[in-house]
């Protein structure tokens, strides 16, 4: 360590400036309602899945809350011996996969050329896309054209009708307009064409609003059952969703339990049934969500532009 000139001070250390009273009762009051908002959160989670594992005896008491009383398995092994169970769980996740895909690419598409203020006719575009947000031809002229398509029975009839969500469409469209055009600008200099500039510019620079709205279609798709129940009558192409809504229905309804068994089993059992189809449709995007939080919180135009 060089010695000091005579003559000159030592360097004072930084002082650390201590939070203010104010400031720490602000740290302590969030902290109190954050925890409070994750308990609340996670209460319902953990409960459906103590009531999974837990005998119907204890879930009819009651006596079940936070840790499974009775330890049962009987409704996971009667759902999981069944092959149209992993029928229809593979169909999901085709259904899944192919409809994120394609939404993806649209809503892409479409975003990136309703950022261009410059393009003509933006407004009216714009206006299309948020007209169906409000409006809609309703339930049954959809199935006529469906129908009319001869979609029925297919892939298409999920994917084709819930390709683009308007709302996920604005998000990356605004999205797009707060990327430094002189990028773009440069990269045409350089000779990038349009499709160029999006694959090797645009698309880079836009994995967390990629990543985030893969995840809100992928949701949405796995957890729709509707349109797969309107459109499709044939059991081996339904998804994992109607698979469980006809389980439950079953559990619920007089003709899914014997006849000897009396009212209050049969809630209990619907009860248990409930909360294993809960517990088995949630489960993959658990799984899958934790692959794409990072990019909720990376920096996205970091080392982009300098100066």
């Amino acid at each position: 360590m060089s010695e000091l000139r005579p003559g000159r001070k030592a360097p004072t250390p930084p002082t650390r400036i201590r939070p203010s009273r104010g400031y720490r009762l602000f740290q302590a009051v969030n902290a109190v309602i954050l925890i409070g908002v994750v308990v609340v959160t996670l209460y319902p989670f953990v409960n459906i899945l103590a009531q999974s594992f837990s005998s119907e005896s204890a879930i009819r008491q009651g006596t079940v809350n936070l840790i499974p009383h009775g330890f049962n398995l009987t409704t996971y092994q009667t759902v999981m011996k069944d092959s149209m169970f992993w029928r229809n769980y593979r169909n999901t996740v085709e259904y899944t996969v192919v409809a994120t895909v394609i939404s993806m690419v649209l809503t892409t598409c479409y975003a990136y050329v309703l950022s261009k203020h410059q393009l003509k006719g933006r407004s009216v575009l714009i206006g299309i896309a948020v007209f169906t947000m409000f409006f809609n031809g309703g339930l049954i002229p959809n199935y006529v054209l469906v129908s009319q398509l001869g979609l029925r029975n297919t892939l298409w009839a999920i994917v084709l009708p819930n390709a683009i969500n308007v709302f996920n469409l604005l998000v990356m469209k605004a999205f797009f307009e707060s990327l430094p055009s002189e990028l773009e600008e440069a990269a045409a200099v350089d000779g990038l064409t349009t499709y160029g500039i999006l694959w090797r510019i645009v698309l880079p620079l836009s994995k967390a609003v990629i990543a985030t709205m893969i995840l809100f279609y992928a949701v949405s798709f796995w957890n729709s059952w509707f349109s797969a129940f309107l459109y499709m009558d044939r059991t081996d192409l339904f998804p994992v969703t109607v698979y469980l809504r006809n389980l439950i229905a079953g559990a619920t309804g007089a003709g899914g339990m014997n006849e000897g068994t009396s009212s209050d089993t049969a809630l209990q059992v619907a009860a248990s049934v409930q909360a294993v189809t809960v517990v088995l449709t949630v489960l993959p995007i658990l799984t899958l969500y934790p692959f794409i939080q990072k990019y909720f919180v990376s920096g996205v135009m970091l080392g982009a532009v300098k100066g």
